[in-house]
């Protein structure tokens, strides 16, 4: 699939459209000072800040495999195949989280309890459980089990923060990823800082992430590559926002011996969504092998573009996708390091790859109905060619296995989904998303051809 002239047409005639309508969304500067107030002089105490609550979250998804595609599991020593697997699984997250001691030096301790429960037990059912449900050697389902999610203490000063333990992050190449029963998280050493009001730091060093659906920590490794391991990832990077309507970050990591990853991102808001709104977005990653390159030899650019109109309860995004480089753009697994705009649930990120999507969403609030969302999309990516990929670093194993035979692989997905956040009473802020998605992919695309059917029950919960 090729972008033709009438949706380049149509996605500038979007962006006059709505540069017609900019009256509202503010274009100002913004002068860089310092922040007005001090967090922790508002400190409150150890104990008079104290909190204990957390969220349950009821987990299920139901893919099927199709065009030849099939999921294995053992059973009494045979390998069984078959085009369907189950997953089904309650997690649930207790933290318990102190408050700043006051003083110059605040320090404040929180702990997260993971638990997991499996709802449905059956080896056949969930094909080895892979990253959502934790099964053992054998392939059957570890039916009960926990961990410390979170373990940290952090100290701060004014508006600085540095955290030590285990912990969440969030940037643009280190971020945890909360798409199953429970959340990742990272062991090591992070700090914010926040001292200006439109300019903030953040940086960390980590040693070892703590997996969706394992009990024990683990070595980063990556998305797409060979199993390779690594024992350090370091990442620094600011946020600043310049203009009232523009925002914008840049980090960097060091993921040793295996890259040096650099990302910028961008986010413009203009018009005024009652009457037109454009929302435009960049990600742009680049990517280079580091030290020992486990990850073979690497030179990738990516990035991604989307337009957004909104008009009340209305919204239109557009998104295009590029992948420069003959090795997949890579990430780091157990992360949400990818914040390109067409990241589904394939990334479309294969070598050379290009892709477009159109996606469409309503919000019912507008209609009457505040919390219940809809959402539709299509998406296809094309011109994937990995036969330029010598990136084995003269080693047997490729890191990036099978992807020469990628040639003009190209792949089409489609998604529905509907969302409903209770707005009231003791269930308030319960969060129910069901989505339907089917992904086809040509012969050797690596996401193959794919339905899935995701039901999933988020409900919080206060105790202190």
């Amino acid at each position: 699939m090729k972008l033709s002239s009438k949706a380049l047409l149509a996605l500038a005639i979007s962006s006059i459209t709505a540069t017609a309508y900019a009256e509202t969304q503010s274009q100002d500067f913004v002068p860089t000072t310092l922040a007005a107030t001090s967090a922790q002089g508002e400190a409150k105490g150890f104990i008079e800040d104290f909190s204990l609550g957390g969220t349950t979250r009821n987990w299920y998804s139901h893919e099927s495999k199709y065009r030849g595609g099939t999921f294995a599991y053992q059973k009494h020593g045979q390998t069984l195949t078959d085009r369907n697997r189950t997953n089904w699984v309650q997690g649930t997250i207790l933290n318990a989280s102190s408050g700043f001691t006051q003083g110059t030096v605040g320090v404040k301790t929180e702990v997260a309890v993971y638990n997991a429960l499996v709802l449905d037990r059956s080896k056949r059912d969930i094909k080895g459980g892979s990253n959502r449900t934790l099964a053992d050697s054998n392939g059957d389902a570890v039916d009960q089990w926990s961990k410390l999610g979170l373990a940290n203490v952090q100290f701060r000063v004014s508006n600085t923060t540095l955290t030590a333990g285990r912990q969440n992050f969030s940037s643009g190449i280190v971020d945890t990823i909360g798409n199953r029963a429970l959340p990742s998280s990272f062991q090591g050493v992070s700090f914010n800082s926040e001292e200006f009001s439109n300019l903030s730091f953040q940086g960390g060093v980590f040693d070892r992430v703590s997996p969706r659906s394992e009990q024990s920590l683990s070595k980063f490794r990556t998305e797409y590559g060979n199993g390779a391991e690594t024992d350090k990832v370091s990442t620094l990077g600011v946020n600043y926002q310049p203009l009232k309507s523009l925002k914008t970050s840049f980090f960097a990591a060091n993921v040793k011996d295996f890259w040096n990853q650099y990302y910028f991102g961008a986010t413009h808001e203009l018009g005024d969504a009652q009457q037109l709104g454009l929302t435009t977005g960049f990600n742009y990653y680049k990517t280079v092998d580091e030290g020992k390159k486990e990850m073979g030899e690497i030179d990738n650019d990516t990035f991604s573009l989307s337009l957004g109109l909104t008009h009340q309860a209305h919204s239109l995004t557009f998104g295009y996708q590029q992948v420069n480089g003959n090795e997949y753009f890579d990430y780091l697994h157990e992360t949400n390091g990818i914040y390109l705009a067409n990241s589904l649930t394939s990334d479309f990120n294969g070598p050379n790859e290009k892709s477009f999507q159109i996606a469409y969403a309503i919000n019912m609030a507008e209609y009457g109905v505040p919390g219940l969302k809809f959402n539709a999309y299509s998406a296809r990516g094309w011109g994937i060619d990995g036969t330029h990929y010598t990136g084995n670093n003269g080693r047997a194993k490729f890191a990036y296995d099978g992807i020469q035979s990628q040639d003009g692989e190209k792949h089409q997905e489609y998604g529905v989904g509907a969302s409903y956040a209770v707005q009231s009473g003791p269930l308030k802020a319960t969060a129910i998303r069901a989505t339907y998605v089917e992904h086809r992919g040509s012969e050797f695309q690596s996401d193959g051809s794919i339905k899935e059917f995701r039901l999933v029950t988020t409900i919080p919960f206060n105790i202190l």
